[in-house]
């Protein structure tokens, strides 16, 4: 079965495995996925990720993070849809929470947050954002 946003369906797994207080959630693995968990894990929001399984059935396990049994991830939301994408210059780089959460955004020179981008003075497509 084809998934028409895996994005979108590695962060409803992540928020649904927060509801119900799970520790760890397994995703099917992508190179975009892993960039997008290897950016989580650096801005602490959650506590690490690995690949795990054989060559034709790899997944990607995410553990995730809790302080005072609250979720750390308050809220993701995914920003560009394969249906509306989103671009956005260095200058235009979005804010979530006046600086408090993070934008994941795919620049030409990797995954990083919007203030990485806006810093290296480079744009591109906003994946979600993270508070």
């Amino acid at each position: 079965m084809s998934m028409s946003d895996p994005i979108a369906d590695m962060l409803t797994r992540i928020r649904n495995a927060q509801m119900v207080e799970k520790k760890e959630v397994n995703v099917p693995v992508s190179n975009l996925k892993s960039a997008i968990a290897s950016v989580m894990q650096q801005e602490g929001y959650i506590e690490s990720f690995t690949v795990d399984g054989i060559v034709a059935r790899k997944t990607l396990s995410i553990k995730l993070k809790y302080y005072d049994s609250k979720p750390v991830i308050e809220k993701l939301k995914r920003i560009s849809k394969p249906g509306l994408r989103v671009y956005v210059g260095s200058s235009q780089m979005p804010s979530v929470m006046n600086g408090l959460g993070i934008v994941i955004v795919s620049t030409p020179k990797g995954v990083m947050t919007g203030q990485a981008a806006h810093a290296q003075n480079i744009g591109g497509e906003v994946l979600c954002s993270v508070y």
